[in-house]
């Protein structure tokens, strides 16, 4: 080797060392262990419940409509327990909200298990417990996200999101394949009492937590307390352009709706259903395991941007080719796209906000994460109705590249962020001690 070699080599095995993710948290603080491995575990048996209740309820009724119709149900909890929750995560002991949460999870799901296990199981039940379980998890979830700039410096607050992503995306992957061997081997019941035993854990560990009082005497939940949040966040141009290119985004290019569609028609090939489903879901996966460049980033904002309009190109070039495999591989970069985007808000979010309105900020964020989605899948099947399914995915994709775009345009101050000026982040940064 030629003494060139000695020295480029070393260089490129440290740029390529930089691109791992960066676990440095895990070593830094055991309440952040908790959360990891808690969170981690949540999804996981949320994921077996996730494929589990569809195919109950499609076994039982054999109507698509009936399955639908649970996330219909779903929604109104979902939205109105996502904001009360973000005021109570101001205003209580935030691991308490957490323990008390989980309880409500366990019990829950205890009786769709007790349900599952009936000589003759009941749609009514599946329903009621469906919307409990989403009003109880939409309660939890500020106070869980809310904790994150608590247990970690300001300066680890990048790696610790994208360890927290990496550990929610593994479990999306790993977790509906093994729903579905444990349904279709064993059956639903077991998959409800898998996910029982994952409730407890989680809380268990959540109990573990050190106690997280508020910082400021906390101002009561109500109506007012959340429109004061609401209002934050509106003044706010960087936190409003978070919550507005995803809504975009989501609204313009989500395609997950048309791929039982997709795979029939427009492919000929069904059996790669389960492929199209996971290609997102692998790309967001690797996309976080090389990661650790994004603590060398500062403008997130533009970072937001390049990457939902990157979500909406893939996608459009998916739509564009009948190779399974150029389709997965697009599918693939629009999952790691969409993990970017939602990394790097996750960090402005987590950077700049008082820890005063954390909580109801994160429930307005579980609010922008409902609509989109579910604004996306209906725009998407009106348009595979109209114009067919591939020129709605097409047209989903270029509309969300235009959209992002034009977003970024108006909210310029969302477009100029930077981490090492922003006021917010600034005055975080000078308070925030571990």
């Amino acid at each position: 080797m030629s003494e060139d070699d000695q020295v480029e080599n070393p260089g490129w095995r440290r740029r390529l060392a930089s691109l791992r993710l960066d676990v440095t948290p895990l070593r830094g603080d055991r309440d952040f262990r908790i959360l990891f491995a808690a969170g981690t575990v949540f999804y996981f048996g949320f994921m077996i419940t996730y494929v589990a209740l569809p195919f109950q309820l499609y076994h039982l009724t054999g109507s698509n409509f009936a399955v639908g119709a649970l996330g219909l149900i779903e929604l109104l909890p979902l939205i109105v327990c996502g904001l009360y929750g973000g005021a109570l995560a101001d205003h209580v002991d935030r691991r308490t909200m957490l323990v008390l949460t989980g309880v409500g999870q366990v019990l829950l799901t205890v009786g769709l298990l007790g349900n599952a296990m009936l000589p003759h199981p009941q749609v009514w039940i599946i329903y009621v417990l469906g919307a409990l379980l989403a009003a109880v998890a939409s309660l939890q979830r500020p106070s869980r996200e809310a904790l994150l700039p608590r247990v970690v410096s300001h300066a680890q607050l990048p790696a610790a999101v994208a360890l927290s992503s990496f550990g929610v995306q593994l479990s999306m992957l790993v977790g509906p394949a093994l729903g579905g061997i444990v349904i279709a081997q064993v059956g639903v019941p077991l998959a409800f009492g898998i996910d029982v035993a994952g409730l407890i854990a989680a809380t268990a560990l959540f109990a573990g937590l050190r106690r997280y009082p508020v910082t400021d005497g906390g101002q009561p939940p109500s109506v007012a307390s959340i429109v004061d949040g609401i209002r934050y966040a509106v003044r706010r141009k960087d936190l409003l352009g978070t919550y507005l290119v995803d809504m975009v985004a989501m609204l313009m290019a989500s395609p997950v709706v048309l791929f039982p569609a997709y795979a029939s028609e427009v492919l000929k090939q069904p059996t790669v259903l389960g492929l199209l489903y996971s290609a997102g879901t692998v790309g967001g996966l690797l996309a976080t395991a090389t990661s650790g460049w994004t603590s060398r980033v500062h403008h997130h904002g533009r970072a937001v941007v390049l990457a939902a309009a990157t979500w909406g190109a893939a996608t459009a070039v998916a739509a564009l080719t009948n190779s399974i495999w150029l389709v997965l591989v697009a599918f693939a970069v629009a999952g790691g796209a969409d993990m970017m985007s939602g990394l790097f808000r996750s960090v402005i979010w987590n950077q700049t906000i008082p820890d005063s309105k954390r909580g109801r900020l994160a429930g307005i964020e579980v609010l922008s994460y409902s609509i989109g989605p579910l604004g996306g899948e209906a725009r998407a099947g009106m348009m595979a109705d109209l114009t067919g399914v591939r020129s709605a995915i097409l047209s989903g994709g270029v509309l969300c590249c235009v959209g992002v775009g034009v977003t970024a345009l108006w909210l310029r101050d969302f477009w100029r962020y930077d981490s090492r000026t922003d006021e917010h982040a600034i005055a975080q940064r000078e308070l925030h001690t571990v």
